[in-house]
């Protein structure tokens, strides 16, 4: 029978659920520090205020992103528990108590869909990834600036937040090298800070792509586990009956030597 197959060690998944609940929680949280610092840089160096209407400002953006940040921590601690499950309703004990073709069947099923939503959710991570670059970006052109500014002197250097789409074009937020703003934003705590966390929010994002290809491979594995076992519960199936129908042709003759006996 197919208790005899090695079962599904959960040692991989484990590991895989360990980086994807550290990487969700680092970016989700260094995010959600690093947008809240921004929205202080902007309005206490680039006097950016809050659009009075409902308007889809640079702070309703903001907030919608820590919206789906919310979302995001949600949905993924819910999906490393789905998958957890699917690992151990592949494994031995799991088969034992509820027999082999059924587990087999269901679990063949659930790891195919499991397959398909964890390829989807690794592409979605690495659009997420793409996107946390972006910030980075502007920080390290920020951070740059200020070096620059205090190794040249008589450099004219403006920070424009219009050259992002952070401002309208109309609205002339810019602070140029020599302003006494430009001077504490880049000797400020918040600046250093944010460029920091929105690093390590990059580098959360990465630790979820490289846990969603770590479970691709876990449910590769139990998918090609559930398929042999399918396969040889059909063989085991065949074999059986062939067997009944050996025994069966071998009692018929039996009866029949015996009754031509007496």
């Amino acid at each position: 029978m197919l208790h005899q197959m090695p079962g599904w060690d959960p040692v991989p998944s484990l590991i895989a659920t360990i980086l994807l609940y550290a990487g969700v929680a680092l970016f989700c949280g260094c995010g959600h520090e690093a947008l809240s610092g921004t929205v202080t840089i902007l309005q206490n160096y680039f006097e950016v205020v809050r659009s009075p209407v409902d308007a889809l400002d640079v702070f309703t953006m903001i907030d919608i992103i820590k919206y789906v940040i919310y979302g995001i921590a949600s949905a993924f601690f819910v999906y490393g528990i789905l998958l957890m499950v699917e690992g151990f309703f592949t494994s031995g004990a799991i088969k034992d108590l509820y027999g082999d073709f059924k587990i087999t069947t269901c679990g063949r099923c659930v790891s195919a869909w499991f397959i398909m939503l964890t390829y989807i959710f690794m592409l979605a991570w690495l659009g997420v990834t793409a996107f946390t670059s972006l910030p980075v970006f502007i920080y390290f052109n920020i951070w740059n600036i200020c070096q620059n500014a205090t190794t040249l002197e008589g450099a004219t250097l403006c920070l424009d937040p219009r050259q992002y789409g952070i401002v309208p074009i109309n609205e002339a937020k810019t602070v140029c090298a020599g302003s006494e703003k430009f001077y504490k934003m880049c000797e400020s705590n918040e600046l250093d800070m944010t460029f920091h966390l929105f690093i390590c929010a990059l580098a959360g994002a990465g630790a979820a792509v490289i846990a969603m290809i770590h479970y691709l491979m876990v449910l590769s594995a139990n998918w090609a586990y559930v398929k042999d076992a399918c396969r040889m519960q059909k063989y085991e199936d065949i074999k059986s009956k062939e067997e009944q129908e050996l025994h069966d042709i071998h009692s018929t003759r039996s009866k029949e030597r015996l009754n031509a006996y007496t």
